[in-house]
């Protein structure tokens, strides 16, 4: 393993091991236990043995993790803000002690490393939650991932770098640290200012990046997040090919486009932080930070989870510390009357000043309406209406959920004809009993079984919706979260239209058929929905139906007519 010294006065951390070192780690790989990775636990790995989250030598152990929750601290006293941990199962830690290796692997089964155990620790996810994050609510990404995703157990200790997680896109902007201030040093750059993006840049981005450069007498790295990022966001493919394009914009020589494998946690302040310090590792003196700075956006209440400024009062705060100087983010907007961007608070009076925000042009892209040349670049529009194209022309998913003898079959499939009719995508339907038979013959009707069954129907709803189709879900999905899971897994492709058919149980019981219900009165069969299991009615889906006051033809035209309210048919 190998160092490089870095102009802070530490050390960059490469925890690679050389060629010859690393053949005989694999060839002991055998005799460990392995751990097959997840998409967050691959991008922290990847900036750990690069040297990213130097002086980091490992995923932290109980009295880094402690320490740096409570205070923002490691063990040693050097600044660190955020938890980087390997969670796990709880049966797989049960295998595991101290003073154990064990191989941890990418989805195909590549070995990228092995870890030196040194903890097994169980982290109280609340407290984390509240340190971290500063809320408890599930409506922030982090702590969602933090409490219905992590594993309940997190394993320390020291890398061991066998190979970097293999990627096929993009490869000519992926820069390690050494590469990338290998490259500032061939430029002669000596003052970098970062600009950390997770979102496609437009005009207002540009001006203010190229005001900052200028302002600070530095050279611009635009170092756009392409790891995990908060759920619904743009994907990294479309934003690169637009950062490319943006790129052409800057003065020759001036800039560079370099992508960072960061797993976003959307904690605000503390992650502003982080991105200080990866920007420093990197070989950056300057980090852009903006107004609400990797924040999530707004809680239940529609109220924001940090407040505008705390980022960078935050970064502020340690900034001598970090090692890196803060550039503000200054809000730019269009005025009219010049002709050009300017900082907010040089309006003048009687001046027109023009802004579109983000909400607004996402819309204005669903519904295909004409976006103002001030605000993008043509090629960046042209980018972005290619990849999402206006609703009428995005696939979706209709997904019914409801008591059985509700009512959903019969109306999926009064609704599944009158899309053909209208013979604009091919429709594909997914009725619960149907899927059972061809899809998951092989699960019970235990609610873990319940909800794989589910989530299969909303992983084919979400291939069918990518590639532009309609999928009609006509699934019992009495629970909640796995509903929620499904929404998740679709919305980002397309359109997610949730019907609740609430057709009361007393109706569903006499219209059935099949005795089930009777059969579920007298314990025959067990955890049957609505007697012996509990049916979680959906708080706000699309449309609410309810059978007894509609006929199924009528009931489809009326999500007919939502749907064409709200874009996805003409």
């Amino acid at each position: 393993m190998g160092a490089f010294k870095e102009p802070h006065g530490g050390k960059l951390i490469d925890l690679y091991l050389f060629e010859r070192e690393a053949e005989q780690e694999k060839a002991r790989l055998a005799d460990y236990p392995s751990w097959d990775l997840t998409p967050r636990q691959i991008c922290d790995l990847e900036l750990l043995l690069c040297g990213a989250f130097s002086p980091l030598e490992g995923f932290m152990g109980r009295d880094d993790y402690e320490r740096v929750v409570e205070e923002m601290r490691l063990s040693s006293g050097i600044l660190w803000p955020i938890p980087i941990t390997l969670d796990v199962s709880r049966d797989f830690a049960e295998t595991i002690e101290a003073g154990q290796r064990i191989a941890l692997r990418d989805p195909e089964g590549v070995p990228l490393a092995v870890l030196e155990v040194s903890d097994r620790f169980t982290p109280d996810r609340r407290r984390e939650a509240l340190s971290v994050y500063g809320t408890e609510s599930p409506h922030h990404p982090g702590v969602r991932y933090l409490l219905e995703t992590a594993g309940p157990v997190c394993l320390g200790g020291r890398l061991l770098g066998l190979e970097p997680p293999v990627h096929y896109d993009f490869k000519h902007l992926r820069d390690t640290p050494q590469e990338l201030r290998g490259r500032f040093r061939k430029l002669g750059w000596r003052r970098v200012v970062a600009f950390q993006t997770r979102n496609p840049m437009h005009r207002a981005h540009y001006e203010l990046t190229f005001r900052a450069a200028r302002e600070v007498e530095a050279n611009l790295l635009l170092h756009p997040v392409v790891g995990m990022t908060k759920p619904g966001d743009v994907d990294h493919f479309t934003r690169v090919r637009c950062y490319e394009k943006i790129l052409r914009h800057y003065p020759e020589q001036t800039t560079l486009l370099s992508l960072l494998p960061l797993a976003m946690r959307m904690a605000g302040p503390r992650e502003a932080l982080l991105h200080g310090i990866v920007r420093r590792n990197y070989g950056c003196t300057h980090l852009i930070v903006g107004r609400d700075h990797a924040g999530p956006g707004n809680d239940a209440n529609g109220d924001p989870f940090y407040g505008p400024y705390d980022a960078q009062e935050l970064f502020a705060a340690h900034q001598e510390e970090l090692g890196i100087s803060m550039v503000p983010f200054r809000n730019v907007v269009y005025v009219q009357d010049r002709a050009q961007y300017v900082p907010e608070d040089e309006v003048r009076p009687g001046e027109t000043a023009l802004s579109l925000s983000g909400t607004e042009f996402r819309r204005r892209l669903a519904e295909g309406l004409e976006i103002p040349d001030w605000f993008s670049f043509p090629e960046i529009i042209e980018e972005l209406q290619r990849t999402y194209p206006p609703r009428y022309r995005q696939g979706f998913t209709v997904f019914f959920t409801g008591l059985s003898g509700s009512g959903k079959s019969t109306i999926a499939n009064a609704l599944m004809v009158k899309l053909m009719e209208i013979g604009t995508r091919p429709v594909t339907l997914l009725d619960g009993d149907l899927v059972r038979k061809h899809l998951s013959s092989e699960l019970g009707f235990s609610r873990e079984h319940r909800d794989l069954n589910i989530l299969r129907i909303g992983y084919v709803a979400s291939e069918i919706t990518k590639h532009r189709g309609i999928a009609i879900c006509a699934p019992i999905a009495p629970y909640a979260e796995t509903r929620r899971r499904v929404r998740e897994m679709i919305e980002p492709l397309g359109g997610f239209v949730e019907v609740h058919v609430a057709t009361p149980l007393e109706i569903c019981e006499r219209r059935d058929r099949k005795g089930l219900y009777a059969k579920a009165r007298a314990g025959v069969i067990k955890n049957f929905t609505g007697i012996s299991d509990p049916y979680e009615a959906p708080e706000n889906p699309e449309v609410r139906i309810d059978t007894t006051q509609l006929t199924p033809d009528l009931a489809a035209h009326r999500i007919l007519v939502k749907l064409e309210a709200m874009g996805f048919i003409r």
